[in-house]
């Protein structure tokens, strides 16, 4: 059954039976600034309809899932009837899933958890305000929980417990934050298994030149864009819009903004569900930054805007002042420039990441910002209500958790110290003097956040001494390897 079918087949249910998803889910201003909602219930009242759903026989199945450090959906499919009777408690997990590498490999030299400690429990506490369906897998809802150590607490650097931090801080300080993430990725002929029998070699992007905006090529790969649309629309996951974009096969599909755990959460979802929608149609896709190096890479640009607490009103907007922009979002502004370079690994948190970043690429390589222009690492855009900065710096790669979390440490950075903004960049900022370069490597990266007194204050010195080893071993798996190009350049010739 293809997953437009499934979608199909399950739509009249879905009007019915979908479970609400989150807090709310804040939609964020609209076009007069006022905060609208859909009509979601808060957890408890989710689960009230996750049990007539199970009664129902509509839900057969819930994924209990935490979210790991390269930002994807970890945790267990239980059966409906013993999701109940245990009354919903703690979910168990090995607590090498925040110390492993992308391929699950523990990595040597982490604080929290190692061979030497023998890799204990910890747990998955689910949040119910996260609770939906999910319209692609039948008879499934999702929820997303918090990583809790044996005592309950938060695990530290788990990257959801690193947002909640962050938000924390933020509030204390009186204000709040709406971000979004506009994730970009390549469609592929043929399924995942096909790529790896081919040493993914030979890889047929669906497309054959550049469809930036193009409504007809982009027509070929609606049936699947549709069901995206559709399916997030249906799992609580509001979309603005699809789009083609610049390489062979590329797209982007807008999520509308929310305040930021929120809008983290519904990021993680929406990339899994891309794969598994690709999946249903034999198809592939990769949020891979860089997957050709003939080809544009994928971005995530981030947008951030600061609120007062309680999201009553923006503090970004200051008709009164330069630009429109009031003197907090100038500090919030000003922070995430000055520490650009120290949490840039928490933007490109790959190897592959830094390929990205080539000068005529669309992609940034100084941090400097400006006005509506795309070659700076930072854009400033909208008015009043919309008045936001978009972060161009991360790809499609990134862990959302992570870097919302950096994001909002470096802006609260800058206003708690009132840090002065630098006057905008005008012109091509690939040809800018000045201006420190965002790192160019996973080791350059990697020691500008090890050195950061900044981010370490506001992070915890435990969480950025385990990503930055969790780097370094990343690193040195790279630095092993012997790589087709090299094989193609030395063989012969040296």
């Amino acid at each position: 059954m293809t997953a437009a079918t499934t979608l199909a087949s399950r739509r009249a249910a879905q009007r019915v039976a979908r479970v609400p998803s989150a807090r709310g889910i804040a939609r964020g201003p609209g076009p007069n600034g006022a905060i609208s909602t859909l009509a979601e219930a808060p957890g408890s009242a989710a689960l009230d309809r996750l049990r007539r759903l199970i009664a129902d026989k509509a839900v057969d199945t819930v994924l209990v899932c935490m979210v790991d450090m390269q930002g994807r959906l970890a945790g267990k499919r239980m059966t409906a009837r013993h999701f109940l009777e245990t009354r919903h408690e703690d979910v168990h997990a090995c607590d090498y899933l925040l110390g492993v590498d992308i391929d699950m490999q523990p990595i040597e030299g982490l604080a929290a958890t190692s061979w030497e400690l023998g890799f204990g429990d910890f747990a998955i506490r689910p949040d119910f305000s996260t609770m939906r369906q999910l319209p692609w897998l039948p008879g499934t809802a999702l929820v997303l929980g918090d990583t809790v150590d044996k005592q309950g607490e938060l695990v530290p650097h788990a990257p959801r417990s690193m947002l909640k931090r962050q938000l924390g801080r933020l509030a204390e300080a009186g204000y709040a934050a709406m971000m979004a993430s506009e994730l970009e990725f390549y469609l592929f002929d043929g399924d995942w298994k096909e790529a790896r029998r081919s040493h993914y070699r030979g890889l047929a992007p669906d497309g054959f030149y550049s469809e930036d905006y193009q409504v007809f090529q982009t027509s070929a790969k609606e049936r699947l864009m549709r069901s995206v649309r559709n399916g997030m629309e249906a799992a609580g996951i509001p979309i603005e819009c699809s789009k083609g974009e610049s390489g062979p096969g590329q797209t982007e599909i807008n999520l509308l903004y929310a305040p930021a755990l929120e809008m983290a959460d519904r990021h993680v979802i929406y990339k899994n569900g891309v794969k598994e929608l690709a999946q249903a149609e034999g198809q592939s896709a990769t949020f891979m930054a860089k997957w050709h190096d003939q080809q544009p890479g994928s971005s995530c640009h981030i947008h951030s805007s600061i609120w007062q607490a309680g999201l009553a009103a923006t503090a970004s907007s200051d008709p009164g002042r330069p630009h429109g922009m009031s003197a907090v979002f100038e500090h919030w502004l000003a922070g995430q420039i000055a520490l650009a370079r120290e949490l840039t690994l928490f933007l490109a948190p790959c190897l592959n990441s830094y390929k990205r970043f080539q000068a005529g690429s669309f992609a940034p390589t100084r941090t400097v910002w400006s006005l509506d222009n795309r070659t700076a690492a930072f854009r400033v855009m909208g008015g009043g209500a919309s008045q936001r900065v978009e972060c161009r710096v991360p790809g499609a790669d990134v862990n959302p958790y992570l870097a919302y979390a950096a994001l909002i440490a470096a802006g609260l950075h800058g206003i708690r110290h009132s840090l002065p903004l630098p006057p905008p960049l005008e012109g091509n900022a690939y040809l800018a003097q000045g201006g420190p370069q965002i790192p160019t490597t996973l080791r350059e990266a990697t020691a500008a956040l090890d050195g950061s007194a900044v981010l370490r204050e506001a992070l915890g010195d435990e969480v950025v001494d385990h990503y930055v080893r969790a780097a370094q071993w990343e690193q040195a798996e790279a630095d092993r390897r012997v790589t087709d190009w090299e094989v193609a350049r030395y063989f012969e010739r040296v």
